[in-house]
């Protein structure tokens, strides 16, 4: 998941500098040649990395290099790398576990910075977990403790910060359920703000983080219930196995590509055709991905993605696939739904460019 916040520049981009930090402590900008690989440098502790491919940090293999990356710890680290951005006009993406993202062939124009927040606290029925902690790793921790709740999410990709900003959900479970309060870093006011789950805003695939894209989630508490270790692990692992078998997971993706279509936003004609492949999701939705195999769109290719024959709201990286490459495809899908269906599908990427 990625949140982008523009702040506007008072001199030029940072494009040709980097951190250095004189002798005598202060800091000052220094250009510097790019392409070199394993180029960094400090600046208050922070490190920063120059040049680098954002095709490893996400779950598609695409995408260009950023030109400055850093990994910050803490709300702290995190503070000191935004207030550096910001002196310099620096546009600047929040990273997450990349597993919802198509970054632009030509990479990012500015800094990348990842919070690799990770820590879990068990508190009798609820945990406190970073936000770059992995789903997998929040379910390990949970279901070793007793403590379920969550088994929906058994195979759900990427970190906490992402599913609590997407609010993500599967098998009619939804993450805003179980969310007690959320920590986050507010990059306008530069503070910490605590909310509620309440307050978070929660909607479909939604929440207060994604839509005003200005803060960064740096922790998350999260309410279970007392549970047996081993019918959790049994239920996670169905999740699990449902995944393998029904999604492409044999190539690059980054999940669904578009968001299932409430019931609500089809006409009553059309309802009633449809009528038979209504699920609840967590209310009564029709899948996308049976929109797309009415069109005939299974298997499609452009480049070297395609449209996945054994999902096809999956677009999936075959053969070395451009971002442009899925960008055609995307805008495919939506054109045939669309002609066929009346229906303006909406989409669940989030876009580096």
């Amino acid at each position: 998941s990625i949140i982008e916040f523009i702040f506007p520049a008072s001199e030029r981009l940072l494009g040709e500098h980097s951190f250095k930090q004189t002798e005598q402590g202060g800091h000052h900008w220094r250009p510097l040649r790019l392409g070199r690989k394993n180029k960094y440098a400090f600046m208050d502790g922070i490190k920063f990395r120059e040049n680098v491919n954002l095709s490893r940090l996400n779950n598609y293999g695409i995408g260009g290099p950023a030109r400055f990356f850093s990994e910050v710890s803490d709300a702290s680290e995190a503070e000191k790398a935004i207030r550096l951005a910001k002196e310099k006009g620096l546009r600047i993406f929040i990273l997450g576990g990349g597993t919802n993202l198509l970054v632009a062939d030509e990479g990012f124009d500015g800094l990348v910075l990842k919070p690799n927040i990770k820590f879990l606290e068990a508190h009798g029925n609820t945990v406190k977990a970073g936000a770059g902690v992995s789903v997998a790793e929040l379910l390990d921790f949970s279901a070793e403790r007793g403590l379920s709740g969550l088994e929906w999410a058994g195979g759900l990709p990427g970190t906490v910060g992402g599913a609590v900003r997407g609010n993500a959900g599967a098998f009619g479970g939804e993450f805003k359920d179980s969310i007690v309060e959320v920590d986050s870093f507010d990059i306008g006011k530069m503070n910490i703000v605590k909310r509620s789950g309440e307050e978070c805003g929660f909607g479909y695939r939604n929440s207060v983080f994604k839509e005003d894209n200005g803060e960064i989630i740096l922790s998350a508490l999260i309410s279970m219930k007392n549970g047996d270790p081993e019918d959790s692990r049994r239920a996670i692992r169905e999740k699990i196995d449902y995944r393998l078998l029904r999604h492409p997971m044999e190539y690059p993706n980054i999940g669904s590509i578009f968001k299932n279509v409430s019931l609500d936003k089809i006409s009553p004609e059309l309802r009633d055709l449809l009528g038979n492949v209504v699920k609840t999701d967590p209310f009564p939705v029709v899948p996308t991905a049976y929109l797309i195999s009415e069109t005939g769109l299974k298997g499609v290719s452009c480049g070297g993605a395609m449209i996945s024959p054994k999902h096809p709201n999956f677009i999936v990286n075959t053969l070395n696939a451009s971002a442009s490459d899925v960008e055609s495809l995307i805008s495919l899908v939506k054109f045939e739904v669309n002609k066929k269906f009346g229906i303006d599908l909406e989409e669940e990427v989030m876009r580096v460019n």
